[in-house]
């Protein structure tokens, strides 16, 4: 106990700074709504003063505190600390990205405040006992939290904003000062000083001019009030603990102190529970979802926060994966706090053309497998109207839905709420239905409107995606019948081969090389003809690069235009030469260009082959006579598929050829001049292991 006339003295100190703190308070309960800040000011200012209240009534008794002036001082600079973090407002200070965008200050101010109710939490609140550290602690952490708040809040604003608030920081900044002051005292001497705690409430009545100066200054303050719904839900979480822990607290401190012997395990089995009572409420669903509504409701104009929920909801509609129906119904459930709900998709079909729409994905609610016609009353009614129906107000107030009957498996969906329909332009998409939400909703024009874009938005998603899923089908199709124009082209050669021989049979039948080389031309189409057999029988397999001997593969590229005129002639300036490629597909490739320059070329003129190494590659040449190409047809026609000057082509064959040498690593080069004639250089990388045995050498 302190002495009769130094309490007095405290009494009239803490009342001054009641009536201060009062006499600020009744122009913003009367006109808040018109201030920036004004409601968080108001709380604050209301605060304090009855902190001052509650400890002149103790001094008046000859206290220095009692507990609901310790519960009051927790209050009061609650009070002040969420003015500060409002009076920073957006501000996101880059490289410091903490939990929830904290900035490393306002974390530890957090860490502080947090110390300090587990402080109140635990009991120990008795400064005059003073037999523990803890409680003195936990009343500085708070000051320096209060201190780091009002440092942020002045140093992130302009040169004109901190003209605004100087003084509201200078004022706030000095309560907390002196609270430092006060009980970093006390944990040095084991004791509070009676002359400084009496001093404490003139001083904090002395800070009432500042912020009544800065109160002048409010319309030059950043901007008006405005908390995201997000840092709103935590800061009312976290005072709701708060409040909660310090009743708790207190029953178990009573517990405790009435309990006799059992008192202490009266306290801990007490205190435990409450605990698992706490933490079962915050990771309530309904509860959680009971909190959003419910501030949304009362501190906001609008019930959402337009820009957080449409990242959350791209966000969810954007996570990888497959189940993309299910994230749908995920992603528009929660702006409902809806607890689960399934999708029906449009497919098309059906003996009558008109399609149906089909379960396509469901998130934690029932599994209904039922379809739903494309021309029934609901889907008709839905594309129409693009209504978000009630299922509870259809049939409360049926007249507000033009008679529209729905279906038998609708009214029997396990807790149906609202079918939202998913709309791509003015066509029905597919329709969602979701369950009743967790906390009772009130379908206004707001809920409603984003309902509607939330399911058009969905509704290109998913669309999109059976687009992608259309067009690696379509993909599929064109690969395989690229593969059966290959092998169209392939045959139509073996046929001209086989056709040239025939037409010229009856007149060399007897001549012994045209037998030979007849017999060679059908045993080549033979063999070539089963290969292809094969590889179509094996479609997904591919054949492995092998060195080729290229002299080889030109070779036989020859034999098989041995029945054409003119023949191509063959020169190696370089033997030996290999390359890593596929035989089958090589020789392919050759066969061809040779065959488009005999085709090309009269037969008085010439063909030439040659083989030769350049560099670190080998080079084939084919050169011939005949009538060329224009530079116009070469750049804007040659390589283009299906494109042919020929009457029965069909303009793949110098297409694959180049596909395949880039495949290799190699070029295709062509050089003509019309009339006299064109050249094809095929480029291929050499061998690397006869390279390197010939550096080696």
């Amino acid at each position: 106990m302190a002495s009769v006339s130094l309490t007095s003295i405290a009494a009239f100190s803490y009342g001054f700074a009641a009536i201060g703190f009062a006499a600020l308070a009744v122009p913003l309960l009367t006109g808040w709504r018109r201030r920036a800040y004004g409601p968080v000011l108001t709380l604050a200012c209301v605060a304090t003063a009855l902190w001052g209240a509650a400890l002149a009534a103790a001094a008046s008794d000859g206290m220095l505190w009692t507990d609901l002036s310790d519960a009051m001082e927790v209050a009061r600079n609650a009070a002040w600390s969420l003015f500060l973090v409002v009076l920073l407002g957006d501000y996101h200070q880059k490289g410091s990205r903490l939990p929830f965008g904290v900035r490393p200050s306002l974390f530890v101010a957090a860490v502080c405040y947090l110390l300090a109710l587990g402080a109140a939490f635990a009991g120990y609140w008795d400064l005059a006992l003073l037999d523990s550290v803890l409680p003195v602690t936990a009343r500085v952490a708070q000051a320096v939290g209060g201190m780091l708040l009002v440092e942020q809040a002045y140093r992130n604003k302009t040169a004109q904003e901190r003209w605004a608030i100087k003084f509201v920081c200078l004022a706030i900044g000095g309560m907390f000062a002196y609270d430092f002051y006060l009980y970093s005292h006390a944990m040095l001497f084991r004791e509070v000083d009676p002359d400084i705690w009496a001093a404490r409430g003139v001083v904090n009545a002395l800070t009432v001019p500042l912020i009544a100066v800065s109160m002048r200054r409010a319309k030059s303050w950043s901007s008006p009030l405005a908390v995201s719904r997000r840092a709103m839900f935590h800061s009312a979480a976290l005072f709701g603990s708060a409040i909660y822990l310090l009743a708790m607290g207190s029953a178990g401190y009573y517990l405790r102190y009435f309990g006799g012997s059992w008192g202490t395990v009266m306290q801990v089995t007490f205190l435990f529970g409450a605990l698992l009572l706490l933490a079962g409420i915050l990771f309530s669903g309904t509860f959680r979802a009971w909190l959003k509504v419910f501030i949304s409701k009362h501190f906001y104009s609008y019930g959402y926060d337009y820009r957080e929920e449409w990242m959350r909801f791209t966000r969810t509609l954007s996570e990888g994966g497959e189940n993309l129906g299910e994230r749908a119904i995920q992603a528009v459930a929660a702006l409902v706090e809806s607890p689960g709900g399934q999708l029906w998709q449009r497919r098309e079909g059906g003996a009558d053309g008109v399609g149906s729409y089909e379960p396509a994905a469901n998130w934690q609610g029932p599994e209904v497998d039922v379809k739903e016609p494309g021309d029934s009353a609901l889907c008709r009614f839905l594309e129409s109207t693009q209504w978000v129906i009630d299922l509870g107000e259809i049939v409360t107030e049926p007249e507000k839905y033009d008679g529209l009957e729905l279906p038998q498996w609708l009214k029997e969906y396990p807790r149906g709420w609202l079918v939202v329909p998913l709309m791509m332009g003015n066509k029905l998409f597919g329709f969602v239905v979701l369950q009743t939400a967790r906390s009772p909703i009130k379908l206004n024009w707001e809920v409603i409107d984003l309902l509607d874009i939330a399911g058009s938005q969905a509704a290109s998603y998913l669309a999109q995606q059976e687009a992608a899923n259309a067009l690696m089908v379509a993909r599929q199709f064109e690969s395989f019948n690229r593969m059966s124009t290959f092998v169209v082209h392939d045959l139509k050669n073996l046929v001209s081969q086989l056709s040239l021989m025939n037409a010229n049979a009856a007149k060399h039948k007897d001549n012994p090389e045209f037998q030979a080389d007849m017999l060679e031309t059908v045993s080549l189409s033979v063999q070539k003809m089963r290969l292809m057999l094969q590889k179509l029988s094996r479609i997904d397999v591919q054949e492995k690069p092998a060195p080729q001997p290229l002299e080889t593969v030109v070779r036989q590229a020859m034999a098989q235009k041995a029945a054409f005129e003119p023949r191509p002639q063959l020169r190696v300036i370089d033997a030996g030469l290999r390359v890593l490629a596929d035989r089958e597909r090589l020789e392919r490739v050759l066969g061809h260009l040779i065959q488009n320059a005999i085709e090309a070329t009269p037969k008085e003129g010439s063909v030439t082959i040659s083989l030769a190494r350049a560099g670190e590659a080998v080079q084939v040449e084919i050169a011939d006579t005949g009538e060329g190409m224009s530079e116009e047809f070469i750049r804007e026609r040659l390589f283009k598929p299906f494109e042919s000057t020929k009457s029965a082509g069909m303009g793949i064959g110098v297409f694959e050829s180049r596909e395949y040498i880039n495949e290799l690593g190699g070029r295709l080069e062509v050089s003509s001049q019309p009339a006299r004639g064109t050249t094809f250089k095929v480029i291929l990388p050499l061998y690397q292991r006869d390279a390197l045995l010939e550096r080696a050498a």
